[in-house]
């Protein structure tokens, strides 16, 4: 959630690309982790919805790419994401559910690279080891599906590639480096100061894209 408005901020013309590059290779790689506990019946539902707000997105991401627009869409879903993550809202579920949360993180996530709060709404009174599982699986199946929907759309293109290879290293180092800290640090800890970073650069992107 921080890391689309700040790059949006530095630098504009490698999102969303590059961030969903990267968010590819973390989503991998935080699925393989803990496979068994993904509840397969949740997918189907989640992967069609996400694939049509892709193809939303997709559409929509042609005509705003690289024109002043972005930043100001950008910074626009990035409150909604902080909105929806402040709501503490309680939903079921359902196939009706999954697929409309689908939808919303197809266009939030290939526009931007932050799909994850709707799928958060539907999973918040899930057991935590089944909830994080089936969650990574539908980010990872979401950064891939907008990945192509972006390709596709002739969004995305070699230089968000190139940076987006001399990121992946840090990937892999950084998820070894935080599993030693998830058990210490509280996560409502971090919560705050997270979505205040995220709002901030999202405040900053609209002002700028107004003036």
């Amino acid at each position: 959630m921080v890391a689309a408005p700040m790059l949006a901020l530095l630098a504009p013309s490698y999102l969303p690309g590059t961030v969903l590059l990267v968010g590819l290779c973390v989503g991998a790689g935080s699925f393989m982790a803990d496979r068994s506990a993904v509840v397969l019946r949740d997918l189907p539902p989640g992967f069609t919805g996400r694939a049509l707000g892709a193809a939303i997105a997709a559409w929509i991401a042609a005509r705003v790419v690289g024109t002043p627009a972005l930043p100001l869409v950008t910074g626009l879903l990035v409150w909604l994401a902080v909105g929806l993550t402040l709501l503490g809202l309680r939903l079921p579920v359902t196939p009706p559910t999954l697929f409309g949360a689908g939808t919303m993180a197809g266009v939030m996530g290939t526009l931007t690279g932050i799909g994850a709060p709707p799928m958060a709404i539907v999973y918040a009174n899930v057991e935590t080891r089944r909830s994080v599982a089936t969650q990574n699986v539908f980010f990872a199946f979401g950064m891939a599906v907008s990945i192509a929907a972006l390709l596709l759309a002739g969004v995305i293109g070699l230089r968000h590639l190139v940076f987006a290879v001399t990121l992946a290293p840090a990937v892999p180092v950084t998820l070894w480096a935080v599993r030693p800290l998830a058990g210490r640090v509280a996560k409502r800890a971090i919560r705050p100061w997270a979505l205040g970073l995220a709002s901030i650069a999202a405040g900053v992107l609209i002002f700028r894209s107004l003036l």
